[in-house]
Parts: structure tokens; sequence; C-alpha cells
């Protein structure tokens, strides 16, 4: 008699906010897949849908209570997790029939919640996950977190109330997990945190065995120059370099050893350093270092090593008390870095922060015009960056390969070591190889750009 398979709860997942909640969708529905659940790619298909929630501005919230609303609305069972699971009280008083509210990281719990709303009939003939876990972005990249929360308390952020204070995770757990991401397929691995710099401290550095096949044994320390030399010696399959691109670094000065591993070739020329403004006065209100001017010859010190180094930063426009003459100081600062990649914001004020309470909150009228400002002068100084690109060679990874047009040319979408998916630009490359794929990095030659994005055609 044949041996009838149970059949498995299927789970759906809608996540929002930063890459840092992605990698705990990513972690939950790895375990869940480990239980024996199902995937559901839509609302219909699903036991149990999973929000996995932003709560770090109001206008986050209110999407993520409209994204609750949607999966109640298509399909009724839905569970609730990440940031905004800290304010279980407003999800519940929007919507009292959600089946579970937890707050970030909070894994063991969703899991629990899920366990509880849709018990999965174990079996032998359960399928198995794959080693490397369930990943929500494309085979060639992955998110690899290194710690949670973080020891600054900046007077607009909430994220330690959310997330807690500095936990580093153990570095050969990390390498271990790089290891196992780049044997999978990963071609470029995106370092994250929320402040990458400061890994360790927490640990002390405490040096680990890395026992993978790269590190046959040798300790390596929990601090970010050693994590990143470490990352610097994995190699696809196929003997090629893995891309390793830094994000949210703190300038502190033990950055500056990172930039020889980069000017070798060894991990990726990029930094994302999250400045947030440059005006001495708006720092200090924000609670943030102000040393300005020392970063710029910093910066500067960075380029004379590592030339084609790529720098990203965000900033916040319109903060309580910054005045005309604060905002010019940020967009002489502007002209003086030439930043290669920069995000603004309009200040928002968010629920527990302590900027709420500062006296001179400006109108939106002028936080919009600002904005517009400083978009102007970073596009600006973007397109001239990007213009000086025109005619080079550049490495390219390839995210998106069309459809042949009428005359049979194939198009394709890549990014530059300069590029990071879906925040940064793109290379839009014309007529390149049938033979090419996803995930391959190649050489390009850059025949045009504009504020944003190059374009070119592979290197013959």
């Amino acid at each position: 008699m044949a041996t009838q398979i149970p059949s498995s709860p299927k789970v759906g997942m809608v996540s929002l906010g930063c890459p840092k909640a992605l990698v705990d969708s990513e972690r939950i529905l790895t375990q869940l897949r480990s239980d024996g659940y199902d995937l559901s790619a839509d609302y219909a298909g699903a036991d149990v849908v999973l929000v996995n929630t932003c709560g770090f501005l109001d206008s986050a919230k209110e999407e993520s209570l409209d994204a609750i609303g949607e999966a109640m609305a298509e399909n009724g069972r839905v569970i609730v997790t990440g940031c905004m699971g800290n304010e279980a009280d407003v999800i519940m008083k929007r919507y009292p029939d959600v089946l579970a509210v937890t707050g970030a990281h909070q894994y063991e719990d969703v899991v629990t919640a899920v366990h509880a709303a849709a018990p999965a009939a174990r079996g032998a003939f359960v399928d198995l996950v794959p080693e490397a876990g369930l990943k929500l972005t494309p085979r060639h990249y992955s998110y690899l977190k290194i710690s949670e929360g973080c020891n600054h308390r900046c007077s607009f952020c909430i994220i330690p109330s959310l997330r807690g204070d500095l936990v580093s995770r153990r570095p050969d757990a990390i390498l271990r997990e790089a290891e196992k991401l780049v044997e999978a397929g990963t071609k470029e691995l995106l370092v994250i945190s929320q402040d990458t710099s400061a890994y360790g401290v927490d640990i002390r550095h405490q040096p680990r065995a890395w026992n993978g096949p790269n590190g046959q044994g040798r300790e390596v320390r929990a601090h970010m120059t050693d994590l990143a030399a470490a990352l610097g010696e994995l190699k696809t399959s196929e003997g090629q370099g893995v891309w390793t691109r830094l994000h949210y670094v703190y300038p502190y000065p033990h950055v500056d050893k990172v930039i020889p591993l980069m000017a070798e070739g060894k991990i990726t020329p990029y930094l994302d350093i999250p400045f947030q403004h440059a005006a001495p006065n708006v720092l200090k209100r924000m609670k943030r270092p102000a040393n300005e001017a020392k970063v710029l010859q910093r910066v500067k010190s960075w380029r004379d090593i590592c030339p084609d180094l790529t720098i990203r930063s965000t900033f916040v426009v319109g903060f309580p008390g910054e005045t005309e003459d604060d905002f010019k100081y940020l967009l002489d600062w502007l002209e003086e870095a030439q930043l290669d990649r920069v995000g603004a914001f309009r200040f928002e004020p968010v629920e527990g922060a302590e900027a709420n309470q500062l006296d001179g909150a400006l109108p939106e009228e002028i936080k919009e015009e600002r904005y517009q400002r400083i978009m102007e002068v970073t596009a600006r100084i973007s397109a001239a960056k990007l213009q000086a690109k025109v005619g080079r060679t550049l490495p390219v990874i390839i995210d998106d390969i069309g459809e042949p047009d009428e005359d049979g040319d194939i198009g394709a979408t890549a990014r530059s070591e300069a590029d990071a998916p879906e925040i940064d630009g793109n290379v839009f490359l014309r007529n390149v190889s049938e033979n090419l794929a996803v995930g391959d990095i190649i050489d390009a030659t850059i025949e045009d750009a504009d504020e944003h994005d190059l374009f070119g055609v592979a290197a013959s």
C-alpha cells in the first residue's frame, strides 16, 4: 500500500522595512520550512500570513498597518511581527482579529504562533531545507547580518528601544553562514547591522576558530576589520572573488584599516556611512559625533589609497532647529565631500523619539524646499561622477536579462561595484550574449551616463 504523505500547511509572508528586517524574514521562513511548512506566493493559498512590519517612522507604521489590513481582508489569518510588533495595542485596536503579535527578531515567538495557528504534520518525507536557508533575495546576492541592536542614542531614532543594545554574532557563525551562501550561488554579500563599525565591542572582540573550508580552524577576531579580511578570502566554485559590500559603517578610526583591503581588491570599494548631517549645531541636537571637518580629511585620505572608493550616505533635512545657515553648511559640505551616492529624508517625528521634544520644529513647506535643493545638488554631483566613468571598463554583476528585440539584440540590467541593489543605480547593457546568466560578473565598457545610471556594452 502506498504511503500517504501528509499535506503541509502553507505560510505566506509580507516583508516590509529595511534589509535587516528582510534577513529576519528569511530566518523565520527557513525555520518554518525546516518544521515542515510550505510557502505560499499569494494570500489565497496560505493557511496563515506573516506580516513583518516596520516601525521606524510614522509613515512606515501606517504602511505596515495597511499591509496588515490587506492581509486580513484577503486571508483573515494573520500573524504580525517586526519592529511595529512592539506596539501591539495599536495593531490590536485596529485589527482585533489578528492571531498574534510579536516584536522585532523574536523568531521563536513567531514560529510558536505559526505552530499554534496551523500545526504542521511532520513525517519522514518532508522536504529538507537547503543548507544555506531560504532567501527572499535573488540567488546571486545575499544580506549577511552580523549584529543586532545599537549602542547609540540618536535623538531622532528609536531603534535601541525596538531592537535593544548591540548584540554581535560570533565571527565563526557569520563566516560559516557566508560560506554556505557562497556555496549556494551567492556572488555578492551585503554586510548589514545597525552599526557595522561597532561589531564585536559587546563581546570584547573575542576570537573564534573558523572551521569552515576556507578557515581551516584558524582564529578570527570579532572585529570589523578582521571579519572584512576573512570575507575577502571567499571564492565562488569557479574561483572568482565574492563581492563584499559594507553597509551602515560609522566612520570610526579603525575604518581606515579597511580601505587597503578595498585597494587590493579583496572587498568591494564601497562604504555606506550614515552621516545624517554636517552642521555642528544640528549634529549636536541629533546627538551625533560633530567632527565633520575631520571626516572630510579622512574621506580624502581614503580616496588617496583607493581612488575607486564609492561612498554612499543619507541625510535628514528639516531637523528641529535647523537654520538656513545650517542647511547651507550641509550643502557646502556636500560640495567638498563629493559623495558618490546620496539619499535624503525630510525630518519626520517618530513616536518615542527624543527629537519630538526639541524646539524649532520647521513647517513642511520648508522641509520640502530644502529636500528639493539637496537633491538637486547631489544629483549634479552624481551626474558628474558618473560621466567621468564613460570610456572606462568596469566589472558588473548581472541582475536581469531581457528578451531579444525584433533585431535579436538582448539587453541586461547590471550593477557596478559602486551600486548596491535596490538603493543605488544600474548599468544598462545592450546587445549581450545569449549565454549570459543572472549573477555573472563580467567586464563592461561604459558608453554613456545620466544622473544615476550608466549605459554600456559587454567588453570584448
